[in-house]
Parts: C-alpha cells; sequence; structure tokens
C-alpha cells in the first residue's frame, strides 16, 4: 500500500460524504442509518393499569428500605447456593454474556436476559477496544485502566444484582410457588419484589423487561456513575466526552444478513450521555424495542447469539475488518488501513483481542448496600412503552465511527 494511496483515502474520507462526516463529528450519527429500520412501528406497550397497581403497592409499603425476611434452613440454603453461582459467573464480562444467554434459552419469557446478554457483549467489546489496535494509540495506560475499571463495575455490579433475581424466579418456577420473599436476603431494592410478583401472576414480560431496566440503571447510578473517582477521573476527562472517538456511546447488536459492503449488518443506537440517568433508562428501553419489536433484528440477533460465542473481540461479528491475534507487528508504526466501509488493499485488520488476552480477571469490587428507591413516582414514571428508533440500522454508522478513531491515530501520528 503506497503513502499516496494512503493519504488519498484520508482526504476522500473526510470530504466525500461532508454531510455524513459533520453529523458524525457532532453526535448525529444515530440518524444516517439507512436500510429498511423505518418498516413497523417498533413498540412494545406498558400496560398502565399495572404500572397504577405497582405505584400503589408500593405507597402501601412506605418508601423506607424493607428489612429482609428471617430465613429458615432451606431458605438459608437456597440464598447460599444461589449466591455461590452468582459469585462464580460474575468472574468477567465473557462468563457473564455467557450466564445471561444460558437463562434465556431455558426462561425466554424472561426478555431482558437476552437483553442484557446483548449488551453485555457491548461491554466485553468495548473493554478489548481499550487494548486493541487504536485506543492504545490515543489513550495513556493509567485512562484506559480508569474506563475499564468503570465498565467492569457497571457490567459485574449489574449481574450481581439481577442475576440472583433470575435464578430466583427460576427456583420459584421449579418449586411451583413464588419465592419472591427472599429477594431482601441478596439486596434487591423493595421496588422489585412486586414487579415480580405481577409477573409470577399475569406473565407481562414487558413491564418486568421495563422494570429491569430501571431498577439496574439506578443500581450503578450510585455505586459507579456518581462516585465521586469515577466523575473526576473519567466521565469529567476530555478523552470520555469526545464519546464518538472512544466508541463507548456506540450500542450495537448483529443481525440477520450482510450489508452493501458484504459486512455482518448491525442494529443500534448511540448513547449520547451515558453520565445521565434518565438517558441510561430510555437508551434500555429503547434497545429493549429494537431487539423484541422489530422481526428482521430478533430473528437475526438470536440466531448470531446462538451460533457466535462471545470472546469479546468484534472479529466475532467483523472478522473481515477485526483479528483476534495480530495480522501486523505490535508496535509498528501505524498507516491508515481504512477506506470507508473496507480494508485498503494489502492492508492488515485491525488488532481486536479476546478479553482474555487484553485484561485478567480482577477481584470484584463489593458495591455500597442500600435501596435506592426513594422517589416512588419518580421511578415508576419510568415504566411507560418502550419504542425502537427509526432507522435503526447502524452499519455504516459504526464503519464511520471507526474511520473517525483511525484519523485521530493518524493525525496524532502527524503532530508526533
Amino acid at each position: 500500500m503506497s503513502a499516496k494511496r494512503g493519504e488519498r483515502s484520508l482526504w476522500n474520507r473526510l470530504f466525500r460524504r461532508p454531510g455524513a462526516w459533520i453529523a458524525q463529528w457532532f453526535g448525529g450519527g444515530a440518524g444516517l442509518g439507512g436500510g429498511d429500520g423505518t418498516d413497523g412501528e417498533g413498540r412494545i406497550a406498558i400496560d398502565a393499569r399495572e404500572r397504577r397497581r405497582l405505584l400503589s403497592q408500593l405507597r402501601r409499603t412506605g418508601a423506607a428500605e424493607a428489612p429482609g425476611a428471617a430465613l429458615d434452613a432451606a431458605g438459608r440454603a437456597l440464598v447460599d447456593r444461589i449466591r455461590a453461582e452468582t459469585a462464580e459467573r460474575n468472574r468477567n464480562n465473557v462468563t457473564r454474556t455467557k450466564a445471561y444467554r444460558e437463562f434465556y434459552a431455558r426462561r425466554p419469557e424472561v426478555h431482558w436476559a437476552f437483553l442484557a446478554h446483548m449488551v453485555s457483549r457491548n461491554g466485553g467489546w468495548s473493554m478489548t477496544d481499550l487494548e486493541g489496535e487504536l485506543l492504545p494509540r490515543l489513550l495513556d495506560a493509567g485512562m484506559r485502566r480508569r474506563l475499564f475499571d468503570m465498565l467492569e463495575d457497571a457490567n459485574s455490579f449489574i449481574f450481581g444484582d439481577a442475576y440472583p433475581q433470575l435464578l430466583l424466579y427460576e427456583e420459584s418456577r421449579r418449586a411451583g410457588r413464588p419465592l419472591f420473599s427472599l429477594l431482601p436476603a441478596f439486596g434487591v431494592s423493595r421496588f422489585m419484589r412486586p414487579v415480580w410478583e405481577r409477573f409470577w401472576e399475569t406473565g407481562d414480560s414487558a413491564l418486568l423487561t421495563v422494570a429491569l431496566i430501571v431498577n439496574e440503571q439506578h443500581f450503578i447510578e450510585g455505586r459507579v456513575v456518581r462516585r465521586p473517582d469515577v466523575q473526576e477521573h473519567v466521565l469529567a476527562t476530555l478523552p470520555f466526552q469526545a464519546q464518538s472517538a472512544l466508541q463507548l456511546n456506540q450500542v450495537v447488536f448483529p443481525f440477520g444478513g450482510r450489508n452493501a459492503a458484504g459486512r455482518q449488518r448491525l442494529a443500534g443506537l448511540i448513547v449520547e450521555d451515558f453520565g445521565n440517568l434518565k438517558e441510561r433508562i430510555e437508551v434500555g428501553k429503547r434497545l429493549y424495542a429494537t431487539l423484541f419489536a422489530l422481526p428482521d433484528v430478533a430473528r437475526g440477533a438470536e440466531a448470531f447469539a446462538a451460533a457466535t460465542p462471545h470472546t469479546g473481540s468484534r472479529a466475532d461479528y467483523w472478522p473481515e475488518l477485526f483479528a483476534a491475534v495480530r495480522d501486523a507487528p505490535a508496535g509498528a508504526p501505524y498507516r491508515p488501513r481504512l477506506e470507508g466501509e473496507t480494508l485498503l488493499p494489502g492492508a492488515p485488520r485491525l488488532y481486536s483481542p479476546r478479553l482474555t488476552a487484553a485484561w485478567k480477571n480482577r477481584p470484584l469490587r463489593e458495591p455500597e448496600r442500600y435501596d435506592w428507591l426513594r422517589d416512588l413516582d419518580e421511578a415508576c414514571a419510568y415504566l411507560s412503552d418502550a419504542r425502537a428508533g427509526h432507522p435503526y440500522e447502524m452499519s455504516a454508522e459504526a464503519c464511520y465511527g471507526l474511520n473517525k478513531v483511525e484519523l485521530a491515530v493518524v493525525a496524532k501520528t502527524a503532530l508526533g
């Protein structure tokens, strides 16, 4: 590959599609898609009567944290067993992601488990990006470690809170009776017991899923996002605020077929403000609707998940662009490799390591123990319809984001 070809490619990428690049630089990438994402309503309805019942029940029990019930020997044994299984599956992002998928295969009525599986794949991809081809050329080791710690805390804290709930529901099914009085033994918010009890009675997968989204985002709000060290050393830093350059703001779901460039199609959206609780909840609801209310995404994502073990490498879905083992020697001077959605002729693929090659297992941090539920009306107000964004296909936008990171690397290299 000649230097002139690479330089011409960079120039073309900057000016060939100015509208797309302007939108990408200023955060409008989610609206640039195309494909067939405008078909269908993509809405999951929440029963307003059920929401009112939940609010009424929560008001009757009061806003204070409910004490856990005394456990008999059988209850204690069950709690200990669920805690042990949760700890075993909570070793790293790969084990968590697999656990969600396996649970969903057993209990497909719990939609949240599959949503969590697909979002957790994105968490792993973001973790390995930090040790991949491009970001180490932009961020120093300390910043990359802080970003990994934040991602790992959020990923492990959500799993540690949610997975015992899933297992307790499964055990309730085996026992033929609800066992949700044991939820306080796992430190689960009082918000969730009436949700699970109504799910037991009605089988309303949508309400359960949205409630779990609300619960888990509140769970990490104080324990991760609002922690002073995260605010000062991660969220307030220039690299994190330039989220589009980091690609931490793209959530993508591989689904059916190939796009015009021959690449695995991706559905998803862009998270504009990770630090905003309301936005994270609304993003979660939009992702839920994308994954379950759009038939082509639903079928394609399930087929992808069943056929493709999660490794943390982006080669899981785009092996034409990414390699889990380096195609080029580490430390070699970086030359442009991308031209739009394809590699330049003769260019090596971008290194995207498996999680096990990028990060060692880290001892889990223990989250603070308190109930996040304080404002009942605020919490229940989020229990509203989930709607997919349109257009929803992100294949081209993901490539533009990748081009953008490469441009930053090339620019930094040129400046020395």
